[in-house]
């Protein structure tokens, strides 16, 4: 008899086609603790994490909190949303704990800003990687527009609104980054000035992104928000991931406009994060409402925080400029953007290269030294600029951190200044 004919298989199942690829930020961190794993040298310059230990003080709050399993409001418990208010009432801007709203990071609110507010994005170029890639979540066009300080150019924010709202795409909202990721620079009150007045001028919503307030290098430096100037369309998102080191705690706060726009929106903003994430944490919230509230001990590990990035990213920007490329002084946080253009003749002949995601690459695997090409962020790749973040040179334990935290000279720190010579000794080979 003929044997039975096999069953068919039905076809396996297949997703739509994948349009936002792993936030380069964290791949590039994943790459660097792969090639760890695997015994090779590494100098990890590409993630943007704040580097340190978390002060004992919040390790015991969030120990206290640990009971703290409910859901909670969305908008997140009463206490926190105070000393948020509070947090930025003491930088000159009142605010009323009603128009906080906390979530689960930053990253999580902006996201659920651009979903409730609709309309296409304006973002600086270079801007941070996570803006146009959230813009595209959520169904909208980022329309970049050059600028600096993570502010874009006045004239031509108010060109590309203006081509866009032409060709039938409504731009209603425009991020602005103070101080700056992937820079590291700080835009002048003069530039926030022009931006607020073409956002009145076109009816944009501003977002201003301020994590890294409180790691200006110079407190002295005038810092101006957009919410100083408009504070009726205006949104400010803050965190602890970068001034306290806390990233993995996942806790970010967002003070909504004055006004009917800012009732609207807490209720929009309100809705999505019920359906998406709920509440933030608990214990992470009655931690972090000490954060806010800023007892002497965590304002002075803030200080010290400041003062490593600072010393740290002078000194490996001297090691950029001592190569040739193009440096912009690191003004805050611990990012730094050097432009090997100056050196372009040089790279293709010694090495191929001919993009930023070339230069990055041969960094990458012929060195071990990871870095962001300045194309993540939203730059022609010809330009050849890169992102570099200093902050996990600290040292590989706690307690090399807190001694880099503690010293007055943490270049001088063995560890540290292996690093730096490591890294020169890079940049001299590669430019010959």
């Amino acid at each position: 008899m003929p044997s039975a004919p096999l069953p068919i298989s039905p076809p396996a199942p297949r997703l739509g086609a994948a349009t936002i690829p792993i936030s380069a930020t964290l791949a590039a961190n994943e790459t660097m603790d792969a090639r760890r794993r695997r015994g090779e040298p590494v100098l990890p310059l590409g993630f943007g994490e704040a580097g340190l230990p978390v002060h004992r003080m919040l390790r015991a709050a969030l120990a206290r909190a640990a009971g703290y399993n409910s859901y909670g409001p969305v908008a997140g418990h009463a206490a926190l949303r105070e000393a948020a208010a509070c947090y930025w009432a003491r930088r000159g801007l009142p605010t009323d704990a009603e128009a906080v709203v906390c979530g689960p990071g930053s990253k999580a609110l902006l996201y659920g800003l651009m979903a409730a507010i609709g309309g296409d994005i304006a973002v600086t170029r270079p801007s941070w990687v996570s803006y146009a890639a959230q813009a595209s979540l959520a169904g909208r066009v980022a329309h970049f527009v050059p600028g600096g300080g993570g502010v874009p150019d006045a004239e031509h924010l108010a060109r590309t609104v203006s081509a866009a709202r032409a060709a039938g795409r409504r731009v209603r909202m425009v991020i602005v980054t103070l101080p700056d990721n992937p820079t590291g620079l700080l835009a002048s009150p003069a530039a926030v000035r022009a931006l607020c007045a073409v956002a009145e001028t076109h009816d944009l919503i501003i977002i201003s992104d301020e994590i890294y307030r409180d790691l200006v290098h110079d407190p002295a430096a005038p810092f101006l928000s957009p919410a100083d100037i408009s504070p009726e369309r205006t949104v400010i998102t803050a965190g602890l991931s970068k001034n306290l080191a806390l990233g993995g705690w996942r806790l970010g706060v967002a003070r909504l406009p004055t006004g009917g726009l800012g009732r609207d929106l807490r209720a929009r903003l309100l809705g999505i994060g019920s359906e998406i994430w709920s509440a933030p944490a608990g214990p992470v919230q009655q931690a972090a409402a000490l954060a806010f509230s800023e007892p002497p001990a965590l304002t002075e590990r803030v200080a010290l925080s400041r003062r490593l990035h600072a010393s740290v990213a002078r000194a490996v920007a001297l090691r950029f400029a001592a190569c040739g490329a193009a440096v912009p002084p690191p003004q805050a946080a611990f990012y730094l953007y050097p432009d090997f253009s100056p050196l372009a003749d040089v790279l293709l002949e010694r090495h191929g290269i001919t993009s930023d995601e070339s230069l990055a690459g041969v960094l990458l695997h012929k060195y071990g030294v990871g870095v962001l090409p300045g194309s993540a962020f939203g730059e022609d790749s010809g330009r050849l600029r890169l992102r570099v973040a200093t902050a996990m040179l600290y040292g590989d334990t706690v307690t090399d951190r807190t001694a880099a935290l503690n010293s007055a000279s943490p270049c001088s720190l063995p560890w540290i200044a292996a690093s730096l010579a490591r890294l020169e000794e890079v940049l001299t080979d590669l430019t010959g």
